[in-house]
């Protein structure tokens, strides 16, 4: 795993209060859906690939296998719906990256309140990035954004097992910070990602933007239409 410390002054902090009764040291930030509008085209990506064998797909079949899922989750369910096109997942990967990454350069995809958010955050409490992603695009995207120095550390879909719900992957990023679980505040846009936070015995705090995919946020402890005001 690629851990990325920080190697200059972070900016300077709004002040943020403390939750009632909650001792805080980490914040935790989904990357596609929280800080890029990518899962759209993750979305749209996926489908312009697959429907090259299956036309008949439709957008609610294949928002369920790609939105809040790990690229490894996504890999095992395309083979199972598509056994034609069961390739290795890197090799699959070589086919759909180009797709995204020609409709990534046509949009910009910062979610600019979250990103700000973050760089606030970060220059009091330890951020990391938990993304199903795999690492290349983390680090495309983390250049993007250009918050490397706001980072403590990144995981990445090579990093853990089983993808969001399970809580593997926000367990990891607690053991990798040091701090206890039940100290973390994550940011989450998917009804998977929420899941997997609350199972892992964390604070998590639900973006459900106007025009995304509608998602089931009632497990999350607070649910905003963006991280723009959002203080704890």
């Amino acid at each position: 795993m690629r851990i990325r410390l920080a190697t200059s002054p972070l900016p300077r902090a709004r002040s943020f209060p403390t939750l009632p009764g909650m001792k805080v040291s980490a914040y935790i930030f989904d990357l596609d859906g929280t800080l890029l509008d990518t899962e759209k085209l993750w979305v749209e990506s996926t489908a312009l690939y697959m429907r090259e064998h299956a036309p008949e797909l439709t957008d609610d079949e294949v928002q369920e296998i790609v939105y809040g899922r790990s690229w490894s989750d996504v890999y095992r369910s395309i083979c199972e719906r598509l056994p034609e096109l069961a390739l290795s997942i890197d090799e699959m990967a070589a086919l759909l990256n180009p797709i995204f990454a020609r409709l990534r350069e046509e949009r910009d995809v910062r979610i600019e309140p979250s990103i700000a958010l973050l760089r606030d955050l970060a220059a009091t409490h330890p951020v990391c990035i938990v993304s199903g992603s795999p690492r290349a695009e983390i680090e495309y995207a983390i250049d993007l954004m250009d918050i490397r120095d706001c980072l403590r550390l990144f995981l990445g879909a090579e990093d853990y097992g089983p993808g969001k719900p399970d809580p593997s992957c926000f367990l990891l990023a607690a053991e990798k910070l040091g701090v206890p679980p039940n100290e973390c505040i994550v940011f989450e846009d998917s009804t998977a990602g929420i899941r997997a936070a609350k199972a892992a015995g964390m604070y998590c705090i639900a973006l459900a933007r106007d025009g995304a995919p509608a998602q089931d946020t009632s497990a999350a402890d607070e649910t905003h239409p963006s991280l723009e005001h959002f203080s704890p």
